[in-house]
């Protein structure tokens, strides 16, 4: 099997419960026509590209969220500028433009994403690095493209994990993408994402895994109550910090026990989040 390529048992019959309070189906509708009107107009503006300031691509991306129904809280510090490998844990879609607006980065993304429409044109107009995963021949070229990029000073999103999880269950972070940091001399950013429902419990409703389709994980969360977004950027992993992929992507795991901020009072500062335990 690729390296690329892992397998979650998530599935939606048997991981995605039910959310306790569904939203009015008008409601609902108006939530997906706002998402809708957010991407086209990221669509028209991308060839702009470097001309959009990276904190206007990060509100788009928290604005994206937000119109879907779901509430952002983002604790931790900002990460640096220049070459990053940037990894979180996956659980849905809306990962993408959560850690997008963490820090915007080009994306590491399996080739069928390309072919999807409207998001296919949007996430290749944005940069996403595709990737082959049922080829494992493909990987010390891909590893090498990765690398070049980071060391160009950008940025580059991944998920490890290499498939989505329901957040209830989690995988591990594959060592792959870890050597195109090793290989650039980068600094690893680490970002833990979890959701939850109004009562605190995990909100598998974001969840998209197994033969879920994208429509329906859309209309899923868009008819969602309360449905909550917490992303924790984690202390930062300078270069040179660990001597090999292995350990480098086993300090990177983002997935950890529930953390003690999880019921602490939040103070909101403009877009982030801090937290006073």
């Amino acid at each position: 099997m690729s390296g690329w390529l892992p397998t979650a048992p998530c599935t939606p019959d048997a991981c995605v419960a039910p959310a306790p309070a569904a939203v009015a189906v008008p409601r609902a509708v108006l939530r997906l026509a706002a998402v809708a009107t957010l991407v086209l107009a990221g669509i028209v503006l991308s060839p702009l590209g470097g001309r959009i300031r990276a904190e206007w691509v990060a509100r788009w991306c928290r604005m994206i969220v937000r119109a879907v129904g779901v509430r952002v809280r983002i604790t931790g510090a900002a990460p640096p500028d220049g070459g990053l490998l940037l990894v979180a844990n996956h659980v849905s879609w809306l990962d993408i433009p959560l850690l997008t607006a963490v820090r915007p980065a080009r994306m590491l993304a399996k080739t069928e994403v390309g072919q999807w429409p409207v998001a296919g044109v949007l996430a290749a107009r944005g940069g996403t690095l595709f990737i082959e995963r049922d080829r494992l021949r493909a990987l010390p070229g891909t590893v090498a493209r990765i690398s070049g990029v980071l060391r160009a000073g950008a940025a580059v999103a991944a998920f490890p994990e290499g498939s989505t999880w329901c957040g209830r269950a989690h995988g591990r972070f594959r060592r792959a993408v870890f050597q195109a940091a090793l290989d650039a001399g980068v600094p690893v950013q680490p970002v833990s994402l979890r959701y939850r429902r109004q009562d605190g419990g995990p909100g598998t409703a974001a969840a998209f895994v197994g033969e879920d389709t994208l429509p329906a994980s859309l209309w899923r969360v868009a008819r969602t109550r309360g449905l909550v977004a917490e992303v924790e950027v984690r202390p930062v992993i300078p270069p040179g910090a660990h001597p090999d992929r292995r350990s480098l992507a086993r300090a990177a795991q983002t997935v950890a026990p529930e953390p003690a901020w999880t019921h602490a009072a939040l103070v909101t500062e403009g877009e982030r989040v801090t937290v006073h335990a």
